[in-house]
């Protein structure tokens, strides 16, 4: 059987399991499910319904999971409560017509100036589940800010008057996202606690105060299978936990979609008919969809070459591919887009076989990735030897790199206490060869390349440990003389992206994006971990970054492992401060590439300490 007739063969396996079910008797006594999912609940004055269920008051199944509230009160004052990122949010309002939801941060919405609150965590959502809804503003949040610079030039903005793990008396400052000005006035005079809070849009009218502007809150977005059809035909919406998909609860039974109208055996014949003519149609429509889908794959490609001109790279069909890694063999390793195996030329060349097992745009990624390595020819650039393209099978051929990426040398999540530390020779010849490779895609090319992805993972070693950057699936091709990119969305990977790309307040997104993910990198090279590592002992070394600085700043020993002398002081103290000043707030303030170079091979005498940085990534742009 091939794989055509075998994707078209549940749909018969459906149509029998059909007939069967239409034409069995059906006993009609009252399903659990069903009868403990009728009884209506409320929450304050408000009802609560499929997804949503009352922790403790209902079963989970009457729900989806990652919706269940909590409501300590039926009063009609009380509010249920939702759980979000260690948050508790309020719910003022659902809206199940329009699936949105009216929430503010428990610990925010009853703040004022006399009353401390604790330390909220930056919102993040839980996969497909729940999302902002669009033009809402932002309120930051800094925390243990000096009292006595926040009541003389900043009371406005105070919202919090102690810190309980403080001796002396601290302000917790909450700031409008669009005053970006406020934040160089205060930064230096705040902990390193920051935290961006979505608020519903106040217009130019926040002098009604930031507390009521928090405790008005904010709408979120949620997502959940569709209950209209099994409500419609008489059942309660629910959730299978052992198929872990939608479920109807009728009163004979649960049902996968909806419950089965009585009377309906009188039509079983002419369902029959029609879904066995239904399942031919969709035979030949398939049939036709597939013979257009691979046409438009292959007339999209020839335009791609087209566009892009004759590349220096071999095509190779998915054969060709299955032959050089025999069958996916060896697996070196895999990343968002797909997995690596080990591969062999015909002429004996090793190479590495990235297979993309998720494509947007029809290939986007793919080409985007294509298109912008072959423009590329430096000795710290990844060389692109071949591709393949055929309908959903598409490849990338690399040259091999036997020493594999760069995170593996710095940090090893699986046991942290393994020795992978290079050498502070070492680390600077790498941090050297990622900033020319760098530089020459920003200005080397006859054409801008924007990388957006530069971290560890995607630094790639050869035999004698020299870098190549590689992964070219999220970068951005522009003129050299555009100075600003647009983008439509983030992108890039968590603790590495730039706070230009994920809020425009910062500034505009350009090259110099690359350079603050270039400077996270240099720093988590530097301090052979990541940045954010909440498993210290010492909170105040949580955050790599401000740690080093304020070491910096007191002239006192860096603390660093492997320094065995003068020299190595010399290049760590050198990678650290082009590391900060890489990864300042403002990119206007940051270092070109090439600066970052002589800075890099420039005396450490001449290098001046950047101002502190104040803000990180958030953990989900």
């Amino acid at each position: 059987m091939n794989n055509q007739n075998l994707l078209f063969f549940p749909q018969f396996i459906n149509l029998y399991v059909l007939i069967v079910f239409l034409l069995s008797e059906t006993s009609f006594a009252v399903d659990s499910h069903y009868q403990n999912c009728s009884v209506p609940k409320t929450c304050g004055s408000q009802k609560i319904s499929f997804p949503f269920y009352i922790l403790g008051q209902q079963e989970a199944y009457c729900g989806f999971p990652g919706f269940q509230l909590n409501c300590s009160s039926n009063e009609e004052d009380g509010y249920p409560t939702l759980q979000l990122a260690g948050n508790e949010y309020l719910v003022h309002n659902i809206s199940y017509q329009n699936q949105t939801l009216l929430v503010s941060n428990a610990a925010l919405s009853n703040s004022n100036k006399a009353v401390c609150i604790p330390l909220v965590q930056n919102l993040t959502f839980p996969t497909d589940q729940y999302d902002l809804v669009p033009k809402q503003k932002e309120i930051v949040l800094l925390y243990n800010c000096s009292s006595a610079l926040v009541d003389e030039s900043f009371s406005e903005y105070k919202i919090g008057s102690c810190d309980p793990t403080l001796t002396s008396r601290t302000s917790v400052l909450a700031l409008p996202g669009d005053k970006h000005q406020l934040f160089a006035n205060v930064s230096d005079k705040c902990g390193r606690e920051v935290v961006v809070t979505p608020v519903e849009d106040y217009g130019t009218n926040i002098e009604l105060g930031i507390e009521e502007v928090l405790s008005r809150g904010f709408m979120l977005k949620w997502f959940a299978s569709n209950c209209s059809r099994c409500e419609d035909s008489g059942g309660k919406c629910g959730f299978s936990s052992e198929t872990y998909h939608f479920s109807c609860f009728c009163p004979d039974r649960p049902h996968a979609v909806s419950c089965r109208p009585k009377g309906y055996e009188k039509l079983i014949l002419k369902l029959i008919i029609g879904a066995v003519a239904g399942s031919l149609a969709a035979v030949i429509i398939f049939c036709c969809f597939l013979w257009k889908k691979k046409n438009q794959s292959r007339q999209m490609l020839e335009a791609f070459l087209r566009n892009y001109g004759p590349f220096q790279v071999k095509r190779f069909s998915y054969s060709d591919v299955k032959k050089m890694t025999n069958s996916f063999k060896e697996k070196l390793g895999q990343g968002g887009y797909g997995d690596v195996y080990k591969g062999e030329l015909k002429d004996g060349r090793l190479v590495a076989v990235k297979m993309l097992n998720r494509s947007k745009g029809d290939g986007e990624d793919f080409m985007n990735e294509v298109a912008a390595i072959s423009r590329t020819s430096h000795v710290n650039i990844v060389s692109l030897l071949g591709f393949c393209f055929e309908c959903s099978k598409r490849a990338l051929i690399y040259e091999f790199m036997p020493n594999g990426s760069l995170e593996k040398f710095i940090f090893d999540a699986n046991n942290p206490q393994k020795d992978h530390h290079l050498g502070w020779e070492a680390l600077y010849v790498i941090s050297l060869g990622i900033a020319r490779g760098l530089e020459y895609l920003h200005r080397g090319c006859n054409t801008r390349i924007l990388h957006f992805d530069i971290k560890p993972h995607n630094i790639l070693l050869d035999e004698n440990l020299s870098p190549k950057i590689s992964d070219f699936g999220l970068a951005k091709i522009c003129d050299r003389k555009e100075s600003i990119v647009s983008m439509v969305c983030a992108r890039g990977t968590a603790g590495y992206i730039a706070p230009e790309v994920f809020c425009r307040n910062f500034g505009g997104v350009s090259h110099k994006s690359d350079v603050y993910s270039y400077g996270m990198m240099l720093s988590e090279m530097v301090g052979g971990r990541r940045n954010i590592n909440t498993e210290v002992e010492n909170t105040s070394e949580i955050y790599f970054p401000h740690w080093i600085y304020k070491r910096l700043e007191l002239d006192e020993e860096l603390g660093l492992q492997s320094i065995m002398n003068e020299d190595d002081k010399v290049r760590a103290r050198k990678m650290i401060i082009v590391s900060l000043w890489c990864i300042q707030t403002d990119p206007s303030t940051r270092p070109a590439m090439k600066q970052v170079i002589e800075m890099l091979e420039g005396s450490v005498d001449c290098l001046q300490i950047p101002p502190k940085p104040y803000l990180s990534s958030p953990p989900n742009p």
